[in-house]
């Protein structure tokens, strides 16, 4: 097996670094961070300056192109100064270019990827239900029915991040009451942000501030039948192949936290001195950056695998689930013992420490939590159901 990433890949990833050091430095990240009432627009600017929005998406609808091993290193490198902020690069990419490009008819295309790779049009998701959680089919309440050249549209989300900001809200809802299994009879549709009936309201949180998180309310809001993707119904047959691609992705933005936490703890114990000398020579932290520097390791090889995977078309759903899990809880134990090596700078708004380890906490949770990935590795491997 060859370990060793494409020149390509590896001439894009110094890049990237490149343009993170120059362009969005940790101390920036940290400003951007601190106001939950503003979105960065500053930052989206740099990424549509960059072409990042364009990375992902075809080149024949004003795409950079790129597989998801491409994206993947995006993300890492965007995250080990962003953290958490990474997102707001991300969702627009996974709500708008990877699902529209994957089950968006050709006018769709035409219509929308353009625009997303120029950096003209920010897209939100609005899956999860107020009752619901993880268990989106199951508390799924939003519904749509038929009208006159589309659909009306009722219901309530919750955690639609950046939706206050967004252009279009890619939305999951049922269209048949009437059906044997829960994944039957749902349908997606990417509703214009400002539609006549939508209600947005921002949510206040812990980690990842400034890209805002809402509740959004469909009330008998028209949905014309050309932002229907894909077929009616058939949805949740649809959004599978993209499940994968989330999982990558958030484990991406953890390793890049990874990378962020490492290279901060390194430094700060190389300058730090206590007791007469530097705290660099303790053995117990010594201890805590080898930990660390494992875990990243570990990080790595799963991410590049399982992208490997992905990108050539292979099934890799227990593959992303395992490396969800263990990138999230790599993270936040990374975090942590940042946090404890830099002691009450570590808890310091001053440094990083304290918003990797709430930007990372979320990715435990999100998009699904670690112990419903757990359940699910667990059925894969011959084991009955849990939930």
């Amino acid at each position: 097996m060859d370990f060793e990433l494409s020149e390509e890949v590896r001439s894009f990833r110094e890049t990237v670094r490149r343009w993170v050091d120059a362009e969005v430095p940790k101390s920036w990240s940290r400003e951007l961070e601190r106001d939950e009432h503003n979105y960065p627009f500053a930052l989206w600017d740099k990424f549509t300056e960059a072409g990042f929005h364009g990375i992902g998406i075809d080149e024949k609808y004003g795409g950079q192109g790129g597989d998801v091993i491409m994206q993947m290193t995006l993300a890492r490198e965007l995250a080990r100064s962003l953290g958490g902020l990474a997102w707001i690069w991300g969702i627009t990419s996974f709500a708008g270019g990877k699902s529209i490009g994957i089950y968006g008819s050709e006018e769709q295309k035409q219509r929308f990827l353009p625009p997303i790779a120029r950096g003209e049009l920010r897209a939100a998701i609005a899956f999860t239900e107020p009752g619901g959680g993880t268990d989106v089919l199951g508390a799924l309440r939003t519904n749509a029915v038929r009208g006159d050249g589309g659909w009306i549209l009722s219901g309530e989300k919750i955690w639609s991040s950046s939706s206050h900001v967004a252009d279009y809200l890619l939305v999951l809802a049922r269209t048949d009451k009437n059906v044997e299994k829960q994944h039957h009879g749902v349908s997606l549709f990417f509703v214009p942000a400002t539609q006549k009936g939508i209600k947005i309201t921002p949510l206040p949180k812990l980690g990842m501030r400034s890209i805002g998180s809402c509740t959004v309310n469909f009330d008998e809001v028209f949905v014309s039948d050309a932002d229907v993707l894909g077929e009616p119904g058939r949805a949740w047959y649809m959004l599978l192949p993209t499940l994968n691609n989330e999982r990558i992705m958030v484990a991406a933005f953890c390793a890049g936290v990874i990378d962020g936490v490492l290279e901060d703890a390194l430094d700060y114990m190389k300058q730090r001195k206590a007791f007469g000398k530097p705290i660099g020579q303790f053995q117990v932290l010594q201890h805590y950056v080898a930990d660390i520097a494992t875990w990243r390791q570990q990080v790595e090889l799963m991410l590049f695998y399982t992208a490997s995977l992905q990108s050539a078309g292979k099934e890799c759903g227990m593959e992303s689930s395992m490396l969800k899990v263990f990138a999230s809880d790599s993270a936040v134990k990374a975090a942590d013992l940042g946090i404890q090596i830099l002691g009450g700078m570590g808890y310091s708004a001053e440094t990083d420490m304290q918003r990797y380890w709430r930007d990372a906490r979320l990715w435990q949770i999100g998009p699904i939590t670690n112990e419903m990935a757990r359940n699910g590795i667990a059925e894969r491997l011959g084991l009955p159901r849990s939930f």
